[in-house]
Formats: structure tokens, C-alpha cells, sequence
């Protein structure tokens, strides 16, 4: 999954793949806008066939915390 979050981050921002990590942060560590970060999660809805409550989007920070939620949401 970590993968595949990497590359749709890398659609918006300007970072290497292999920079992003599960404890880098949308907005302080890969620069990510709010329309940005608003757009990957409808690429992440798409991807895996989810759908984000935006009220629990909000205490989402990291790339590991991402993963979790989305696993949770898979089940």
C-alpha cells in the first residue's frame, strides 16, 4: 500500500519516492496543499475502493496513519 501511496503523492508534489515514508507529514514534510491533499483522497477512494469520511480525514497527519485508515476501511 505504501507503494502505491507514494505514487499518487508524487502526482501532486514535487518529492522522490523513495523520500516519502510512513511518518512523513502532508503538509510539513511533502508540501502538500489542502487542494492537494483533498485531491489524493479521492485518487485514494479510487485506488482502493474506499470510501473517507472527511470528518476523520482531519486527524490524519502522516503517511502511516493514512495506511492504517485505509486498512481499517478495506475490512
Amino acid at each position: 500500500m505504501l507503494e502505491k501511496i507514494r505514487e499518487l503523492i508524487c502526482n501532486y508534489v514535487e518529492v522522490e519516492p523513495e523520500e516519502i515514508t510512513e511518518n512523513s507529514r502532508f503538509m510539513e514534510d511533502l508540501n502538500m496543499n489542502s487542494y492537494d491533499f483533498m485531491c489524493l483522497l479521492g485518487d485514494l477512494e479510487a485506488e482502493f475502493d474506499v470510501t473517507v469520511d472527511e470528518s476523520e480525514i482531519l486527524e490524519i497527519h502522516t503517511i502511516g496513519e493514512a495506511i492504517v485508515y485505509l486498512e481499517n476501511l478495506k475490512k
